[in-house]
């Protein structure tokens, strides 16, 4: 047997006839089920038997380096499934959680896989009775145990029966159009475009964050979002009396850049690999975020000086402080301004003056 290929004789009826045709499997390109590459043709390809407790990578799956930490294993896989970042960090931080859980129940630290699923259900139980969380909340802590065992330690996830959030569904508070008015006569500067085009646009705030330059289309009046929820592309609409004001706050972003590039700074980071595929498209003005922060900040992967977008936080607290100035009393929950003021259009644009917005 030379290169780990095998040529078996096998017997394939094909009209009542007994038909005798060789079928070539490789070790690299077997497209069987996942069951019949381990119990089938695992054992054939290799010298030696496998141990019935071996543990082997399913089709599609990564089972990471066992000797290191837990949490760099489950990084590794994290970045293997291509979640994002912020996934990646909200489901460790979920595990982290579900350890200290056990940890005050028993008094020492305990390893997931020595927790064994069941483990998962008193944790789950915990979060609806004691914690009373919300029912996504809930939903996206079984996820990331989910994940965990399956994905990670490549373990049977079998949950018991544990309490579940039970929510009766609340009444949305959407502002009326005067009521978006009157918030945003509050503000000023970039943040008031920020906004303006939030509400116009319904384009969620990272989504607003992220835009670069090349994804305003002036001519066809769209909005093209990259890589949005879901990890999905999609095309939205450009507010027309947000043109003008959209053009004159890149051309003085751009002579920020320009100063940038003349000090020997401009870079940007690109998504995905296309820094090491382009090394010289981080300084070219169609990448640059649309709403850049004010100062420069280290990239701790690429090791550059450059600037990062708007920081997230800046618009919440701003509509923040905003909406204590206005004579607003909808009952806006303090967590949920931006959200409420993000789904407003959602009403008013099945109106006749959807256009005129503020």
């Amino acid at each position: 047997m030379t290169g780990k290929m095998l040529i078996l004789a096998s017997g394939l009826t094909i009209s009542r006839r007994l038909v005798l045709q060789p079928i070539l499997f490789h070790e690299m390109s077997v497209s069987w089920t996942e069951i019949a590459v381990q119990h089938i043709l695992m054992p054939i390809m290799t010298s030696q038997s496998l141990p019935a407790k071996a543990a082997v990578a399913p089709l599609g799956r990564l089972l990471p380096n066992p000797k290191t930490r837990l949490k760099d294993q489950f990084h590794e896989v994290a970045r293997f499934k291509h979640l994002s970042l912020r996934t990646e960090t909200t489901y460790w931080e979920w595990v982290v959680r579900f350890l200290k859980f056990h940890k005050k129940q028993a008094g020492d630290w305990r390893h997931p896989r020595d927790l064994g699923s069941q483990g998962v259900t008193p944790f789950l139980t915990y979060l609806a009775t004691e914690r009373d969380v919300a029912i996504s909340t809930q939903n996206q802590a079984l996820n990331a145990l989910l994940f965990l065992y399956r994905e990670v330690l490549a373990l049977p996830m079998l949950t018991g029966d544990f309490v579940r959030v039970r929510r009766s569904p609340a009444v949305p508070t959407v502002l009326t159009q005067d009521e978006v008015r009157e918030l945003l006569a509050e503000l000023n500067g970039t943040y008031h475009l920020m906004a303006r085009l939030l509400y116009g646009s319904g384009v969620r705030l990272l989504e607003l964050l992220r835009l670069r330059v090349k994804d305003l289309d002036f001519a066809r009046g769209q909005i093209v979002v990259r890589a949005g929820k879901g990890a999905k592309d999609r095309v939205t609409i450009f507010p027309e009396s947000l043109r003008e004001p959209l053009q004159k706050h890149l051309a003085e972003v751009r002579k920020q850049h320009e100063r940038d590039l003349v000090e020997g700074f401009g870079n940007v980071a690109l998504p995905l690999g296309l820094a090491r595929k382009y090394p010289n498209a981080q300084r070219e003005w169609g990448w640059q975020w649309v709403f850049p922060s004010a100062n420069r900040s280290t990239n701790s992967e690429m090791g550059w000086i450059g600037r990062h977008h708007t920081a997230e936080t800046g618009l919440q607290r701003v509509i923040k402080e905003a909406l204590r100035r206005t004579t607003i009393t909808s009952g806006i929950h303090r967590r949920s301004r931006l959200a409420i003021f993000q789904s407003s259009p959602l009403v008013i644009r099945s109106t006749p003056r959807v256009w005129n917005f503020p």
